[in-house]
């Protein structure tokens, strides 16, 4: 799995009901153009050993390694250590150039630096579907495989 760390600052909540509701309609539009699917988790964890860890830990308990092309890439958020790790199965990295995913994860830290969280992480979901879909083309029926729906620790 390849991975992207960097640091985010704005405190709990993340977003309230109408950022999320456009971050989910971002993922659905990405998607529309891949086979890839794009899901956002946001843990509870205040500090954390390994980001890339935790994040791959979430990326399989959210049964993403179960897509047919292996192509599920997740952006795992821990606002109370203030870190996002971009996190890709191995379809993604066996086809997708690391510098690619540097380059989105440094313009979402461009948005959160500037407050400007959910903007950053649409931003974030529209490139990764961009870049994902000159690799991964839609089928006819394009399923789609993993829930669009922001996925939170409990």
């Amino acid at each position: 799995m390849g991975w992207i760390l960097s640091w985010i600052k704005k405190p709990l909540p993340l977003f309230n009901t109408s950022e999320e509701e456009s971050i989910v309609s971002a993922i659905v539009l990405a998607e529309q153009k891949t086979s890839a699917e794009i899901r956002i988790h946001i843990g509870k964890q205040k500090k954390v050993g390994d980001i890339v860890s935790a994040a791959s830990i979430a990326f399989n308990k959210l049964g993403m390694q179960k897509t047919a092309e292996r192509n599920g890439v997740l952006i795992f958020i821990l606002p109370k250590s203030k870190q996002f790790a971009i996190v890709g199965d191995w379809g993604i990295n066996s086809k997708v150039d690391a510098l690619e995913w540097v380059e989105i994860r440094n313009q979402m830290q461009m948005h959160f630096q500037q407050n400007e969280f959910s903007e950053g992480v649409i931003h974030g979901i529209e490139k990764a579907g961009s870049l994902l879909s000159r690799h991964f083309k839609p089928s006819k029926a394009n399923p789609n495989e993993l829930s669009n729906a922001l996925s939170k620790d409990a």
